[in-house]
């Protein structure tokens, strides 16, 4: 247990990213409450050592080894750098540390995730493939260690928080409902999508993120993950895992129970909001968050997603309930047909095209060890190229 005057103390991966960078907004505006501890980044080294410099940490990983030399000439005398792969479980495991925030994208994150939990660290989970790839993995050596998953993800910190103090626990909960905005083409005409740009999929109505997960919520496949995702937070089969359009994002998720309440979470969209309450949880705290005014919401609208024109939501269900490795070549083929669609080698519809394909002719093999589900990755991003270059 953490001493209640005590800071938690938090190694962030991911540092330099959107998540990373409000993951250092919040801690600031909690001095009292939160200490980085550990940064990580990709090969950013210059807004890695300002962040260091700014948070005074002792310990940075670099994942590109090759600006190894360049980021020790910018840090404090001092600070230990760790390198590539190895040097990321290493400081995820640091002996100081409470809680291990993960948000490196795609399955970089997936090592260093299984060693915060060897080390009994607390895991706050940014990056969406760590559980949609290996959830059996993680939720059950996270339950051997006793440590607690902490989703940073706006929808699963809602239903986390709507769960919180429900002691009936999974048998009360008849369906975790999952809000969505609907991307930028909610209203297109399904016949229009071959001709949509890569410009006009970046700007989604709501949310600012990186060009991956806003083509992702464009094609709703960002929404398939979180469905699989949510499988594993909260043991929750995929048939009670519902989404629903809510154009606002003012309702991050809700869960509806046996007597038919509903819960539901609401907030500003800010990403500020789900970090804050993995970090502090099982506390809140007063913060720099703005709370809603009500009045100045006008409406809440709510419809059902057009599961026909986006077909993310049917096949993240088929993998979903499939399970083994086919939630893995999901998440792979379409991190691959993302990369094409952005490059302009396939079409808007021709994301969702090569993730079933690819998804039709994969034998699935049990997910029981993090080397599977590695392979059926690897296997599966060759295919998806495959399928690709016979287009072009």
């Amino acid at each position: 247990m953490i001493a209640k005057n005590r800071k938690r103390r938090v190694v962030l991966l991911g540092s330099t990213g959107s998540i990373g960078c409000s993951t250092l907004q919040v801690a600031s505006e909690l001095g009292d409450d939160i200490e980085i501890i550990g940064l990580a980044a990709a090969g950013n080294i210059i807004k890695l050592a300002a962040q260091a410099r700014e948070t005074g940490v002792r310990h940075v990983a670099i994942g590109d080894a090759s600006k190894e030399s360049a980021l020790r000439t910018m840090l404090p005398a001092g600070v230990k750098i760790h390198v590539g792969s190895e040097g990321l479980c290493d400081l995820a495991s640091l002996a100081d540390a409470d809680i291990v925030l993960v948000a490196i994208v795609g399955t970089a994150g997936l090592h260093p995730a299984l060693a915060a939990i060897e080390a009994g660290k607390d895991l706050a989970i940014a990056s969406k493939e760590i559980l949609v790839m290996a959830g059996e993995v993680i939720t059950t050596a996270a339950a051997k260690r006793g440590v607690k998953l902490l989703p940073i993800d706006s929808e699963h910190n809602a239903i986390f928080q709507c769960l919180d103090g429900q002691h009936g626990g999974e048998a009360d909960v008849t369906r975790l409902i999952l809000t969505a905005s609907g991307g930028p083409f909610r209203t297109l005409p399904v016949e229009e999508f071959v001709n949509i740009t890569l410009a006009q999929a970046m700007k989604h109505p709501t949310w600012e993120m990186g060009p991956k997960i806003t083509i992702d919520s464009a094609t709703l496949f960002n929404k398939g993950l979180e469905m699989i995702e949510a499988r594993w937070l909260f043991g929750i089969g995929m048939d009670r895992i519902d989404v629903v359009v809510h154009p606002q994002s003012i309702i991050h998720s809700m869960v509806e129970f046996k007597d038919g309440s509903v819960l539901a979470q609401l907030s500003r969209t800010d990403m500020c909001f789900p970090i804050q309450y993995a970090l502090t949880w099982p506390r809140r705290v007063m913060g720099g968050l703005k709370p809603l005014d009500f009045p100045s919401l006008a409406k809440l609208e709510f419809e059902a997603p057009r599961t026909a024109d986006f077909p993310a939501l049917d096949l993240a269900r088929h993998a979903g309930l499939a399970g083994g490795t086919l939630p893995a070549v999901y998440n792979a083929a379409n991190e691959v047909a993302v990369d094409a669609f952005r490059s302009g080698k396939i079409t808007f519809p021709g994301i969702w095209q090569c993730v079933a394909a690819v998804m039709d002719g994969h034998s699935i093999k049990p997910s029981s060890s993090l080397d599977a589900v590695v392979y059926a990755d690897g296997e599966a991003r060759k295919e998806a190229k495959e399928w690709i270059h016979r287009l072009t």
